[in-house]
């Protein structure tokens, strides 16, 4: 076994929207297969695909009605194994998506349980009586809005769902389901994929007593943004029999060479850090796990500490993955203007920071240009949250508009077709071309870090020790196989000095200047400092 995963960088590509070959608009897999050399260029490790599976696509492809093939919107079986093939050819490992919590409803597992009560899947997702009143079981929520429960006229009874009503939630407490899961994952493994994304990985089972859901504590009802928020989800997900299951896709993966499961944990705060320990601790379980709390507004040096370190508390032999932006979040340029010289300032920093971060790190398709969030109009939008709350939700559309390749192409090269989601002048500006073109591009920076980073033992594998500096500056050690290097971040748009005691050099893709003692910090910069013969360089706020 390499563990090739820890210290990797995973690329994620969200297949809607990285390169159309077809001309409906849609990216699909052959486009997937013509851009794979793009990735290889940036010096990652792995991808990452979000769903291909066959789907109604109500969500996107998170809503699964066949596990085992691909959706004729995105290519055939033939497709996917040609671009493994290709991928592998490139260095690169495969990371697909398993959306096991639940299923579309159009899923035949689903049509044969809602047919009747006593067929053999009856069980095999979570039905449940309406009160006395028709109301249903309990209080909870769905993460859509409104009540996480839909009636069936045909069953007369209500089940769970999550998400939306089109994705009704497997019932993980009955054997067979966990069985089915797992011969579907062996499916891709007998394929030849390298590891899973979990979606949802601590929502796969419920409490069986259906208990209501308590209130949230005061400050979180006060900030929620809807009625999920407004909860604390203490019986519909959480479990302890949650990581049962972990445990045998553990042993499954176990069955093959250098396979890997990377958890998503929905959840918040100190939760979600505590939950990304639990599910990574020992070698029974997940072999990494990220969650919201780096893709949210905050960024503070105690927020990005606090984070850190709680895990290292909680897990001190577990392995997490840190990322910045994904598919379910405005992306960090935007998100993080507040504290942004500018957008391509934020773009460099941040991918200096989170090389720096113990862990694996993902990075998400078009980020390595510096790509901002897509100001959309409501008639633009196809995403359900935004659809149903426009405009307090915006959806997630912003995030996901089509990678641009050519800054002279009204489509940015993605699609000779109208696109799915448009491509916007301020998207253009960041093409993969122009940057291409010019030296001191985001993108060149990405390639630069990430060199940098697969070079150094101390930031692929060191631990981390934190340097108590005042805020905006946050500030580490990682040290590894006899290299030692203290990292520095001023989070803000001001210009810090700290004074360095001793011996010390800049290293890396260089962001700050250092001379007479005198470590200089512009808006956004960093520094990557190396002591010397394994040395660790004292730090002081000047």
């Amino acid at each position: 076994m390499t563990e090739w995963w820890r210290g990797a960088t995973i690329y994620q590509i969200y297949p809607r929207s990285f390169q159309d070959s077809t001309g409906d608009g849609v990216g699909d897999l052959p486009g997937i297969t013509r851009r794979l050399e793009h990735v290889a260029s940036l010096g990652v490790d792995a991808i990452w695909l979000s769903p291909f599976f066959t789907s109604p696509q109500d969500d996107m492809g998170y809503d699964v009605s066949d596990y085992c093939d691909v959706d004729p919107l995105f290519g055939t079986l033939a497709d996917f194994d040609g671009m493994v093939e290709r991928a592998h050819e490139l260095g690169l490992k495969v990371i697909i998506d398993q959306v096991l919590s639940h299923t579309s409803d159009q899923h035949p597992w689903f049509a044969e349980s809602r047919s009747s009560a006593d067929n053999p899947k009856a069980d095999w997702y979570i039905w449940a009586d309406p009160k006395p009143d028709g109301s249903p079981p309990n209080n909870w929520q769905s993460v859509f809005g409104g009540a996480a429960w839909e009636y069936d006229p045909r069953r007369r009874k209500y089940y769970f769902h999550n998400f939306l009503t089109s994705q009704p939630d497997l019932n993980f407490h009955n054997p067979q389901v966990q069985d089915a899961l797992l011969d579907a994952m062996r499916f891709w493994l007998d394929r030849g994929v390298d590891g899973f994304r979990l979606d949802t990985v601590n929502y796969y089972t419920h409490d069986p007593s259906l208990a209501d859901n308590p209130p949230a504590s005061p400050e979180k009802f006060a900030a929620a943004g809807g009625t999920y928020g407004m909860q604390d989800h203490i019986h519909s997900k959480n479990q302890d029999a949650n990581l049962r299951f972990v445990e045998r896709m553990r042993a499954l993966t176990d069955e093959y060479d250098d396979r890997m499961m990377v958890g998503e944990i929905g959840d918040d705060g100190d939760t979600a850090i505590a939950l990304m320990s639990d599910y990574t601790r020992g070698d029974k379980r997940l072999h990494m796990a990220y969650s919201f709390e780096m893709l949210g507004p905050h960024f503070t040096a105690r927020h990005f500490r606090h984070n850190i370190e709680g895990f290292q508390e909680g897990a001190p032999d577990g392995w997490p993955c840190w990322s910045f932006s994904n598919h379910d979040v405005v992306r960090h340029p935007t998100r993080w203007a507040h504290s942004a010289a500018s957008p391509d300032a934020i773009a460099r920093q941040a991918i200096a920071m989170l090389s720096a971060f113990e862990g694996s790190i993902g990075i998400y398709q078009g980020e390595e240009l510096g790509q901002t969030e897509t100001k959309m109009e409501y008639h633009e939008l196809t995403d359900p949250p935004g659809l149903r709350f426009w405009p307090e939700n915006k959806g997630r559309d912003g995030c996901r508009t089509p990678m641009v390749w050519e800054g002279g192409d009204p489509h940015g090269g993605f699609t000779k077709g109208k696109p799915w989601l448009p491509v916007k002048a301020p998207q253009l500006a960041h093409a993969v071309d122009g940057q291409e073109a010019a030296n001191d591009s985001v993108l060149h920076h990405y390639r630069a870090v990430l060199a940098y980073r697969q070079g150094s033992a101390a930031l692929r594998a060191g631990r981390t020790a934190f340097v108590d500096l005042p805020e905006p500056l946050l500030a580490f050690h990682r040290r590894a196989e006899g290299q030692a290097l203290t990292c520095v971040f001023n989070l803000s748009t001001d210009t810090h000095r700290v004074s360095v005691d001793g011996a010390a050099a800049l290293v890396g893709p260089v962001g700050a200047t250092l001379a007479d003692g005198v470590l200089e910090l512009g808006p956004n910069g960093w520094a990557y400092l190396d002591g010397g013969a394994d040395a660790e360089v004292a730090l002081q706020a000047a």
